[in-house]
């Protein structure tokens, strides 16, 4: 007999001085949304924020929305090129527990098989620890379509994986740290774990 599984609880976080100061509309929450909507098989909810490049507020909101809300994962987008307003890594390695390394030089290798500059990237992922609970932080890109680039690694024209994404791995990374199991679309993303690791489907 099959156990109810809890929905895994995400934190979005897009980081922009204009797009929440009304100057544009944002992309970057309604692209994850969208994403996740179509990659994720197993139950989730999503808590969103729209913030200014201020560090002390983006730290405030990773803050709150793993210990006050207990999000399982947190992503942002955006704020984490060269300019003097970029501070969003400062900020998540600021909350962090352990950093995650992999992600980031994962992210920059996907975005190195399509342009020169995402060596100027400077996405990081942590991991923040309380006494109760764990989650993982990444930065991703700002744009929609580098966003979905990242996700989901790259494919040839017969859809074979030819880049690993960097979310093959979270469902297994949320495993360890004591989240929610987490199914995937396969057809968008497979996520990777041991077989060990895998469980049997609820009934």
């Amino acid at each position: 007999m099959g156990t109810e599984r809890r929905p895994l609880l995400i934190g979005l976080v897009s980081i922009s001085d204009r797009a929440a100061g009304g100057v544009y509309e944002d992309r970057g929450i309604p692209a994850l949304e969208q994403w996740f909507g179509a990659a994720l098989a197993s139950p989730w909810k999503m808590h969103t924020r729209l913030i200014a490049d201020e560090q002390p507020l983006i730290e405030k909101t990773l803050i709150e929305l793993v210990d006050e809300i207990g999000c399982d994962l947190v992503l942002t987008t955006g704020g984490t090129g060269p300019a003097r307003r970029d501070v969003t890594p400062e900020a998540t390695l600021a909350v962090a527990t352990r950093e995650m390394p992999g992600f980031g030089e994962q992210m920059r290798q996907i975005s190195l098989k399509f342009v020169p500059t995402a060596i100027l990237s400077r996405q990081v992922a942590v991991i923040r620890e309380t006494a109760t609970h764990a989650a993982l932080i990444m930065n991703l890109p700002g744009q929609p379509k580098s966003i979905k680039e990242t996700l989901e690694g790259l494919k040839d024209q017969h859809g074979q994986q030819q880049v690993a994404g960097i979310f093959a791995a979270v469902p297994y990374c949320i495993d360890l740290i004591g989240g929610p199991y987490i199914e995937t679309v396969e057809s968008v993303c497979q996520a990777f774990r041991p077989k060990s690791a895998m469980r049997p489907a609820p009934n």
